[in-house]
């Protein structure tokens, strides 16, 4: 930038080395004042971190920020036949939240929700088919949106040695056999009788059994020569019973929803559970049981 000096009155023209170093001391006063301007500006300028949020910390030392841990009691309501892999699945939460403990409901998913939309205190729901999920949707007693989480398909169960000889569905049917199955409205049961339907099958269970751990019981205590149940409780009866495949065109494929009670008295340990039920390692241990991915 330059400058114009105005000088009134008469003016005395100085020597010539008098005015070059007044000129040169002028120059360095404006450089030094532009200086100590840019020097100002930066000190002035801060910056101000934003404040961690109520379920985050952060290590000074490493600067990595870890989620709080889920606490307090948590209330499960799952289908029967989740129970071994859902046992599993609560002792890696519990491992991972010292502070919670899970205590679970297993029964038919149609008594379940009935349990539920009456004002059972439940946390979470977990469903062995959407539409006993949707029994509680319609209630308005979800708290989030259901998320699939597994798939099962129907196996037939015998005992060890098939002693009857069943090879399939139409065995079921035969006066000798003493099948079993689950009540029309527990879902193995809806599902054996879409089974047997597409297989052109009439068979007349001798009773309903409550849930699948129960035609399981029957079966393996030798009360029953077969019965329907999933693949997973198949697997889980392990040397007490066999398993006879359903071929494909006649099985039918159970999907599994899992959702927080719009009532959860833990919503926070809920949600956290669901997360891990839905998670890759949650998935590696139902897979281990015998469940597919949805």
């Amino acid at each position: 930038m330059v400058r114009k000096l105005l000088v009134s009155g008469p003016m005395r023209t100085p020597s010539r080395p008098r005015a070059l170093l007044v000129l040169l001391v002028a120059l360095l006063a404006v450089v030094g004042a532009g200086c100590g301007s840019d020097s100002d500006d930066s000190a002035a300028t801060t910056t101000t971190a934003a404040p961690l949020g109520p379920t985050t910390s952060t290590t000074a030392a490493s600067g990595t920020t870890t989620a709080s841990k889920a606490t307090g009691n948590l209330t499960v309501f799952a289908a029967a036949s989740l129970t071994d892999s859902f046992k599993e699945l609560g002792a890696q939460f519990e491992a991972a939240n010292p502070g919670a403990e899970v205590t679970f409901n297993f029964a038919a998913s149609s008594a379940l929700v009935q349990q539920i939309n009456e004002g059972a205190p439940a946390d979470v729901y977990a469903s062995a088919d959407e539409a006993n999920m949707t029994k509680l949707t319609d209630a308005g007693e979800n708290g989030a949106a259901p998320e699939l989480f597994a798939q099962n398909a129907l196996e037939i169960i015998v005992g060890p040695g098939n002693p009857k000889g069943i090879t399939g569905l139409a065995d079921l049917a035969k006066e000798d056999v003493v099948f079993v199955t689950c009540a029309p409205q527990v879902p193995v049961g809806k599902y054996s009788a879409q089974a047997f339907e597409k297989a052109g099958v009439t068979a007349t269970p001798v009773s309903y059994e409550a849930d699948v751990k129960a035609v399981v019981t029957k079966v393996t205590s030798g009360e029953a020569d077969a019965g329907i149940v999933y693949a997973t409780d198949v697997k889980a009866a392990g040397d007490k019973g066999e398993g006879i495949e359903i071929p494909t065109a006649q099985n039918v494929v159970a999907n599994y929803p899992i959702v927080v009670t719009k009532a959860a008295p833990n919503p926070t340990a809920s949600a956290a559970f669901v997360d891990l039920v839905t998670s890759n390692d949650g998935s590696k241990t139902l897979e281990k049981f015998g469940f597919a991915q949805p």
